[in-house]
């Protein structure tokens, strides 16, 4: 006979003997720590002789006169080391609502018994799981008072054990991925500091890069200074030179040289670049990642090299075009090479008459111009007009929203 009932319900409650002897009170429920199959294998039950383990296969739950009692046929010692106990790792710990995309608690859990033993079904993150833990729950709803159920289904929930033996519950890891880095970079945030890393360190080194790069300045130095040299290295490398520099620029020294030694040098040769200029100058803010041809290319070549490039979104704003010195001397849209014929060099369709800035400018310089020509893009040059990065519209407001917070 299947018979559902929650945990709240049952701890603390007697144990009783066939002859309704008082074995003890109910302390917790463990079961098989396997996800596919939560089977409650243990009785943790407090007597006189101290607390112990019993084989929950011998008990029965019952509901008499609107109360559950607990029957043990026979007190057989079940230790194991796999267990997992609900109350003690599972109860008021946080998970990932994937609906909600936030952090929630667990307030109780749900359970069934069937002949073949009693099972975890669920968990309840509603605030009605609270009401029923603290003994109102029925009281109010006497009183005409309704609040909403919230169960996550246990198929739908990942254990998940971190280094201190706490418990998260969450989607697989592999669900994450349906997560804008926006919205999980919120959630690990939410996560205390343990639990956030536990996750965040299960990413692959690409997710993890767009995650911390939403994250606030704080939380990326913290987190990248709590993983492994190797990890940490392999993440910096995932995102923009210039982003990666400005996380670093906030660590110590030692620990920002041990980094840069692990990655690669033609990473690490870019950052070190960056990292060497003053904050208020265009250098400290540029990326660079652009795209640039020469001007001899054709707009057959210029296509098919796009093509296998694959550049982000933001690096095509603006496609520069250089000679054979790497010399700035133009610039196109991509409008421009839509709408130009195959056979065409870049050198005849490009802009000649474009907006530039010098590494060295200071910011002010950059902003100015970007507002007054409504530029989206702007590119950035050496004083001898090399070609060497690119500000975005995106990079100079927040830039001007970190300049506010800071001012404010």
């Amino acid at each position: 006979m299947k018979n559902n009932f929650y945990l709240s319900r049952i701890l603390g409650n007697k144990v009783y003997s066939p002859e309704m002897k008082v074995l003890g009170n109910l302390v917790d429920l463990g079961i098989v720590n396997e996800l596919k199959s939560p089977h409650v294998t243990t009785a943790k039950v407090k007597t006189k002789k101290g607390i112990k383990d019993y084989n929950f296969k011998n008990f029965s739950i019952s509901k008499q006169n609107g109360q559950y009692v607990l029957e043990c046929d026979k007190l057989e010692e079940n230790p194991s080391k796999t267990t997992l106990f609900l109350k003690k790792y599972i109860l008021d710990q946080q998970i990932i609502d994937v609906n909600g995309r936030k952090v929630v608690r667990v307030n109780d859990v749900s359970l069934a018994t069937l002949e073949a033993g009693a099972y975890v079904v669920a968990v309840d993150i509603g605030m009605e799981g609270i009401l029923r833990r603290i003994g109102i729950s029925k009281p109010l709803t006497k009183l005409g008072l309704k609040f909403s159920t919230r169960l996550m289904l246990w198929k739908d929930v990942q254990a998940v054990v971190s280094s201190n033996e706490n418990i998260v519950l969450s989607k697989t890891y592999d669900s994450l991925s349906i997560f804008h880095p926006s919205d999980l970079a919120d959630i690990i945030e939410d996560f205390d500091a343990k639990t956030g890393l536990t996750i965040f360190s299960s990413l692959d080194n690409a997710t993890a890069a767009e995650v911390l790069e939403e994250m606030e300045a704080d939380a990326q130095v913290s987190f990248i200074e709590s993983l492994s040299v190797d990890k940490a290295a392999e993440v910096l490398k995932e995102m923009p030179a210039d982003e990666a520099t400005d996380i670093l620029d906030g660590m110590d020294a030692a620990k920002v040289e041990e980094l840069l030694n692990t990655m690669d040098k033609d990473s690490s040769d870019e950052i070190r670049e960056l990292l060497e200029y003053d904050l208020n100058v265009v250098g400290s803010l540029m990326s660079t990642d652009f795209v640039s041809f020469k001007d001899n290319f054709t707009v057959e070549q210029t296509v098919e090299n796009l093509r296998q490039l694959k550049p982000e979104e933001d690096e095509i704003y603006n496609i520069y075009v250089v000679d054979e010195g790497d010399k700035l001397i133009g610039t196109l849209s991509l409008r421009d090479i839509i709408v130009s014929g195959p056979d065409e060099k870049l050198g005849d369709i490009m802009n000649k008459k474009f907006i530039s800035v010098f590494d060295t400018d200071h910011i002010d310089v950059l902003i100015k111009n970007i507002s007054k020509y409504n530029l989206v893009a702007v590119p950035v040059t050496s004083e001898e007009m090399k070609l060497i990065g690119n500000v975005i519209i995106n990079d100079i407001i927040y830039e001007l929203l970190k300049n506010k917070r800071n001012n404010g």
